[in-house]
């Protein structure tokens, strides 16, 4: 982009991004979110953190935009963990990650992210990191005429949303850490706590392009189960209170929710409500039960931010090629019980520990957390 239109950008986004960072919590350069015993999480795709090598250009100062599609409790962990990662990467390397100037959250308003990704390319920076879908495809949009890269983090299918050509050859140059969800095991493990599951909510936004493949893939297996289920979406927190209201009506023995960006963020709102109705909400990631849900099986963000910050520093430093680098998908052997939240149901924790085991699944216990 020709530096007179980087400045006419510059001026009239000035503003907005000013707001947006302003607004844009979560970050700070560390996580305070808990991960014990390391959760069993695993990555599938080549490389580690320990694959950078020392660069040569020691010194270097690289610019790392990072647009957040929205302030809550998964992409914050993803956030912090990926500035922690990259300035220990930055230490051990001799470098530097700028990213303090170029971090702004898009509040979950397509018009705010397209402004910041635009103020990025302004920006000239050295690679984007957006974290989850939306922010990955308007990112993809406003670099399309660049030679910008793009690290995404927290695409639950990749291939489905158009972001890459093959999870293996990206053939592009976008890549970056996928959160896909394990949706089978996630009914599996419904089962083992309750084998006389009858009725299961289906409780998301359709406005989540991450949750249709997940939730398809529920109806399937489900109904391949002989097992009913209750399908009711929202698109904020407060349509997502009443759709909670409605499968608690319909008398749902449980509740399945994905990767689903806006019922993370509603969880605070309604999980006590699923404790008075003892109906035990299951969701695609931990930080759904440290926001009260009886269980959050998935990917581990903080190390997913971990991951996605050794792809950027294996791209910046070591000249890594997006197009040929796979895309880095994890995977979870632990799920997270709250274990308050599995007394107020009147489940038995040692039975869950149980038979969840019986799945290869271990049981790491956490209490409610509004922040972490």
């Amino acid at each position: 982009m020709k530096k007179n239109v980087k400045k006419v950008l510059t001026l009239a986004l000035s503003l907005a991004m000013t707001l947006t960072l302003a607004a844009c919590g979560g970050g700070g350069g560390g996580s305070s979110s808990p991960n014990p015993a390391n959760s069993g999480a695993q990555s599938q795709g080549n490389g580690s953190v320990g694959d950078v090598q020392h660069p040569s250009a020691s010194g270097t100062t690289y610019k790392v935009g990072i647009i957040k599609l929205m302030d809550h409790a998964s992409l914050n962990q993803i956030e912090n963990s990926l500035q922690a990662e990259l300035d220990k990467l930055g230490g051990e390397l001799g470098v530097t990650f700028d990213y303090g100037d170029y971090t702004a959250c898009g509040q979950g308003d397509g018009s705010t992210l397209q402004a910041i990704a635009a103020q990025m390319v302004a920006d000239d920076v050295d690679v984007i990191v957006p974290i989850a879908t939306p922010a990955v495809q308007t990112t993809m949009a406003a670099t399309e005429d660049t030679g910008i890269p793009i690290i995404f983090s927290a695409v639950s299918d990749p291939i489905t949303d158009g972001i890459v050509a093959d999870m293996n050859a990206p053939g592009g140059k976008t890549t970056g850490t996928s959160d896909a969800l394990n949706t089978q095991m996630v009914i599996d493990l419904m089962l083992a706590a309750n084998p006389d599951l009858q009725k299961v909510g289906l409780l998301y936004s359709k406005s989540e392009g991450a949750s249709t493949k997940p939730i398809q893939e529920a109806k399937e297996y489900l109904t391949a189960k002989g097992i009913a289920f209750e399908e009711k979406t929202g698109t904020n927190t407060n349509e997502i209170t009443s759709a909670v209201d409605a499968l608690t009506a319909a008398k749902v023995d449980a509740i399945f929710t994905p990767t689903d960006n806006t019922v993370q963020s509603a969880e605070l709102a309604i999980f006590e409500k699923l404790q008075d109705a003892n109906i035990p909400h299951y969701g695609g990631a931990d930080s759904f039960a440290l926001n009260g849900a009886f269980c959050g099986y998935g990917v581990d963000y903080v190390q997913l931010g971990q991951e996605t910050a050794q792809m950027v520093a294996d791209l910046l430093v070591n000249g890594a090629d997006p197009a040929t680098t796979p895309v880095r998908i994890m995977t979870a052997e632990s799920a997270y019980i709250n274990t308050e939240t599995c007394q107020a149901i009147g489940l038995d924790l040692d039975q869950i520990k149980s038979a969840f085991s019986t799945l290869g699944i271990h049981v790491i216990e956490i209490t409610t957390q509004q922040n972490f």
